[in-house]
C-alpha cells in the first residue's frame, strides 16, 4: 500500500517539511455506513428527552362525573378531562426518556478513520508543526488562519495538549472548535469543513487508532 505525506506548515503558511501518514490508518477508505451509525449515535446521544405530556389521569381536576349517564340527551362523559375534551389529558404524548446508546469500539473506530480519509481525499486537513501564543489575544489566533486563506465556516483545531493561551484565545472565534486530538470522534470531524491538526496531534490520534485495531 502506497504510504500517503502531507506538507507541514509553520503558523505564517509557509510549508517546511512533509510528514508521512500511517498506512493502517490513512489508506483512503470510507465506510460511509460506519460514519452514519456514528453519527447517528452521537445525535442520539446528546439528546435529553425531557418533553413530558400529561395523561388523563396526570391533569388536574376532572374527578367528578360532568353529569348523569343517562337521560340528559347528550354523550356520555366519565370525566371533563378526557383527551377529547379542551384542557384534558395527552394520549400517546412524550414522556422523559433515556436516548442514550453504545456502539461498538470497532465501529467507533472505523467511524473516525473513514472520516479522516474522507478529509485528506478531499485536501481538508492540514497539519501544523506546532501552534503557541504568546498572549490570550483572539487576533493572534485569527492571525494564524487568515495566513492560510481558509475560507470555511467551520474549522476543527486538533492538539496534543491544551494551551491555557490558544484556549482562551479561541474562545471567541464562532467558527472554531478546539480538541485533543486523542479524543475526537468522527461525528467532529465530519462537522468540520477543514481539519487543522498538530504533528503531535496527528501522531497522538494515529497511535489511539492503531492502538483499538
Amino acid at each position: 500500500m502506497e504510504t500517503k505525506t502531507l506538507p507541514v506548515y509553520n503558523t505564517e503558511g509557509k510549508e517546511i517539511d512533509t510528514v508521512k501518514l500511517n498506512s493502517s490508518v490513512f489508506d483512503g477508505t470510507v465506510n460511509e455506513a460506519a460514519i452514519y451509525q456514528a453519527v447517528c449515535a452521537y445525535r442520539a446521544n446528546q439528546r435529553f428527552g425531557l418533553a413530558a405530556t400529561k395523561t388523563r389521569g396526570e391533569v388536574s381536576g376532572g374527578g367528578r362525573k360532568p353529569w348523569r349517564q343517562k337521560g340528559t340527551g347528550r354523550a356520555r362523559v366519565g370525566s371533563i378531562r378526557s383527551p377529547l375534551w379542551r384542557h384534558g389529558g395527552v394520549v400517546f404524548g412524550p414522556h422523559p426518556r433515556d436516548f442514550y446508546y453504545k456502539l461498538p469500539k470497532k465501529i467507533k473506530n472505523l467511524a473516525l478513520k473513514s472520516s479522516l480519509n474522507d478529509k485528506m481525499n478531499a485536501k481538508n486537513i492540514i497539519v501544523l508543526d506546532d501552534i503557541g501564543l504568546n498572549s490570550p489575544k483572539t487576533k493572534e489566533m485569527a492571525k494564524i488562519f487568515s495566513n492560510f486563506k481558509i475560507d470555511a465556516h467551520k474549522l476543527l483545531l486538533l492538539l496534543d495538549k491544551m494551551d491555557t493561551n490558544l484556549k482562551l484565545a479561541s474562545r471567541n472565534i464562532k467558527s472554531l472548535s478546539v480538541n485533543l486530538a486523542k479524543d475526537t470522534h468522527a461525528y467532529e470531524v465530519m462537522n468540520s469543513q477543514k481539519v487543522l491538526i498538530t504533528k503531535k496531534g496527528l501522531d497522538s490520534l494515529t497511535n489511539r487508532l492503531k492502538k483499538n485495531d
